[in-house]
């Protein structure tokens, strides 16, 4: 079989395209069910990342839940408004500003795993066990070399 030139790719056959495409559809089945308690998922993915009991300052808070910082800092603002996290210094370097969840935000991620987790099961079930193993498998390598180069 010829190997097609990728630029001669439809853009519904493009690699970028149909990742964006996948991301969009998981995210928006995901936020469906987060909806159920009124969070949207990028608050969801901040509780999920400060759930560990470890602050995170802005920039690596940013990097992980996959915002810009203006946008991560008009979310935290709201969250620290709902008092579902607050914001501490960090005992190695009084310098620094770490993100925690407080209280009520650690009992809204303990509310909100299940429904992740169905969402995740759910994708499983339809897709298969293996396949989605392997897309992850696939997909880590991918950012991996992405981000390494």
């Amino acid at each position: 079989m010829a190997k097609s030139d990728p630029s001669d790719l439809p853009i519904t056959e493009q690699l970028a395209y149909l990742l964006a495409r996948a991301n969009r559809e998981i995210s928006r089945q995901l936020d469906e069910r987060l909806q159920q308690e009124g969070v949207p998922v990028e608050q969801w993915r901040i509780l999920t990342i400060l759930s560990n009991g470890k602050g995170r300052s802005m920039g690596e808070l940013a990097e992980t839940v996959l915002l810009n910082h203006p946008t991560l800092t008009k979310i935290i603002d709201r969250m620290v408004s709902n008092a579902l996290v607050y914001r501490a210094h960090d005992p190695k370097d009084r310098r620094k500003v770490l993100l925690f969840l407080s209280d009520r935000g650690k009992t809204l991620a303990k509310r909100l795993k299940p429904l992740a987790q169905s969402h995740e099961a759910r994708i499983i079930q339809s897709y298969g066990y293996k396949s989605t193993s392997e897309l992850k498998r696939l997909l880590g390598s991918l950012i991996e070399r992405a981000t390494s180069t």
